[in-house]
């Protein structure tokens, strides 16, 4: 059984940690299949190679779709390419499992979901599985989004929506929707080994910036204007109070710039990590004290980790994900005023032993859940 794992990569390290905890579940679930990644700017050879990945090559180029020709190479030939040079096509693949994490709505392109429409539709008439995992999708309000949204989610063998927000989009497009569920973030079952990995960190509060909240697809303009400026003050409080910080850099390049810009205006030198892969990433963020964080899966693997967070988000899926650990207080309301920024930091660090113990409950019923979504995926599969 070849799986082509879509929407992953591995510059950041969200997406990255989504392919490690599919390889950690494959491993134990099907351990004979072979996995499949495609070509991208973010997912380089040497990279996939290291998985163990077959190189998946693709023919598509905007709505110019030329995959299903490799439904007519004969599969000797298809055969020579897998075992010669490692190339497979979507003719090779068995089952598609996307963790494009948030990559379907109206803040993206209309074309990327007429893609992705035409390659469920496809998959579903050569009778194999294209599965969305746990993601967060919509909202849909434009009509080709609408249209090509209920295209995929019509067509594919199982849908899971993070949240509420989301599984009502999804279901809204879909008359007939029993395949359609709601399960959490699945990275919250990856547990890093435990190990001295970072512990030079260990009680640190640990900063994680995020570029995409002063980016256009980031509506709220107060926070595109002071975003940078509260990530300052709530580092600079933290350390007048007697705290330890460091910044963490959870997606490389893109928001190397916003790092060292934050270091640059920090009370004391404070040093910028970039760990080398997503598992050392959430293994660090084991080691903290508090977590502040406007990274989506730094949240998921502080609070399924039960340490405090406090964050920022320019999407759903943040208040969601808040709302559902019962730690909707810590999300950072826009347009909050400093001394209230202050107070809310005070607060949180006076009150770290009771909400770790919230944190503890909300996490393991999580991970239950979780636990059961792969179930329902794997039955799925494995059916004759």
């Amino acid at each position: 059984m070849l799986i082509e794992i879509k929407g992953v990569q591995f510059v950041n390290k969200g997406a990255e940690l989504m392919l490690s905890a599919i390889l950690d579940k494959l491993s134990i679930e099907l351990p004979e299949a072979e996995i499949c990644l495609a070509h991208n700017k973010n997912t380089p050879y040497l990279k996939r190679a290291k998985v163990g990945a077959y190189q998946k090559i693709e023919l598509r180029k905007n709505i110019i779709d030329l995959n299903r020709l490799f439904y007519f190479c004969p599969r000797v030939l298809r055969t020579y390419f897998k075992t010669r040079f490692g190339i497979v096509s979507e003719a090779d693949v068995d089952v598609i499992l996307d963790a494009s994490g948030f990559g379907y709505g109206d803040q993206w392109s209309d074309v990327i979901l007429q893609q992705v429409a035409s390659v469920v539709k496809r998959v579903k008439q050569q009778k194999k599985h294209y599965i969305f995992l746990p993601q967060s999708l919509g909202p849909f309000s434009r009509s080709k989004n609408q249209k090509y949204a209920s295209k995929a989610f019509s067509h594919a063998s199982l849908v899971f929506a993070r949240e509420t927000p989301s599984y009502n989009h999804a279901c809204d497009l879909v008359v007939k929707n029993e395949h359609i569920h709601q399960a959490p973030d699945f990275t919250n079952l990856l547990e890093p080994a435990l190990s001295a990995d970072y512990s030079q960190y260990q009680d640190h509060i640990i900063l994680v910036p995020n570029s995409k909240m002063l980016s256009s697809k980031n509506q709220d303009q107060w926070w595109r204007d002071n975003y940078v400026l509260t990530l300052i003050s709530l580092a600079n409080n933290a350390i007048a109070l007697g705290e330890k910080v460091v910044i963490l850099n959870h997606s490389g390049a893109e928001d190397a710039t916003l790092c060292a810009e934050i270091a640059s205006h920090l009370m004391v030198k404070t040093e910028i990590v970039e760990p080398p892969n997503a598992i050392r990433v959430k293994a660090l963020i084991g080691r903290g004290k508090l977590v502040i964080s406007s990274r989506f899966h730094g949240c998921v693997s502080a609070l399924s980790q039960s340490i405090p967070c406090i964050a920022t988000g320019w999407s759903h899926k943040y208040q969601e994900l808040f709302s559902e650990y019962d730690m909707a207080d810590l999300l950072l309301p826009s347009q909050i005023a400093p001394d209230e920024l202050e107070q809310l930091l005070e607060n949180c660090l006076q009150q770290l032993e009771y909400k770790k113990r919230g944190l503890e409950k909300n996490a393991k019923a999580f991970k239950l859940q979780s636990e059961q979504m792969w179930q329902t995926v794997f039955a799925m599969i494995k059916q004759p």
